[in-house]
């Protein structure tokens, strides 16, 4: 499995889990120092660790062939910013980026062939979209990003749960360098994504705040509906 966004502390957590399931991990960070992971009983982690930067998407994909779960967790929040430039680093960043990278991927996997499919499991991907697709962050530029992520996702969705099975991680505050005061520890938060998901849910949702657990399934619904009714494959 691998995981964009690796040396945060959402992505970190989340290969420490994996690792405890038994995977081979791969680790996709911008930052060019080496990942160190250790388990509970302090023995370093195995993984791979791959360098990329936003708009390298087809290079990368190139790498992710023997991936069967890509978890797409890389993110920024520029919190008071409003300028053009800033705009654009935030709708790349976080909406463009890991959308070019689920099309790419789900194009990859439907092109494998039955040999190539014998004997692996559904591949699929995960997506921390953050419960600011429909709730205020305190950041606007953030929640535009994240809100156009969401939509792209239930747009394309429609047609790429074909190929891959597709996970929305709705997550609300936790703790990490981008956020020191989230209300919920990262490895809490992890251990839940993981459980959710070993249950067969599609929407994962790890909040401490009750209505996102009730409006996320509600909005998502409407836009299936809404995308069924207006579009076409």
């Amino acid at each position: 499995m691998a995981v964009t966004g690796a040396s945060g502390a959402l992505g970190r957590a989340l290969l420490q889990r994996w690792h405890q399931r038994g995977a081979s991990l791969i680790a996709i960070t911008h930052s060019t120092v080496p990942l160190q992971l250790h388990d509970r009983a302090g023995a370093p982690i195995p993984l791979q660790q791959l360098t990329w930067q936003v708009g390298q998407e087809q290079v990368l994909l190139a790498e992710l062939d023997a991936v069967d779960v890509l978890v797409l967790n890389h993110g920024i929040n520029l919190q008071q910013e409003r300028s053009a430039e800033a705009a654009a680093q935030s709708l790349e960043v976080n909406a463009l980026s890991s959308w070019r990278l689920l099309e790419g991927f789900a194009a990859r996997v439907a092109g494998r062939s039955e040999a190539e499919r014998t004997g692996r499991p559904r591949s699929e991907v995960w997506i921390n979209t953050s419960e600011a697709e429909i709730e205020p962050a305190f950041s606007p530029l953030y929640e535009i990003s994240k809100r156009l992520l969401g939509q792209l996702l239930s747009l394309r969705s429609l047609d790429l749960a074909r190929a891959v099975r597709i996970r929305r991680l709705v997550l609300g505050p936790f703790r990490s360098t981008l956020n020191p005061v989230g209300l919920m520890p990262v490895g809490f938060v992890a251990d839940q994504v993981l459980l959710q998901a070993s249950l067969g849910c599609n929407l994962i949702v790890v909040t401490p705040n009750p209505l996102i657990y009730v409006l996320m399934p509600l909005t998502t619904l409407g836009r299936w509906l809404y995308n069924t009714l207006l579009t076409r494959a």
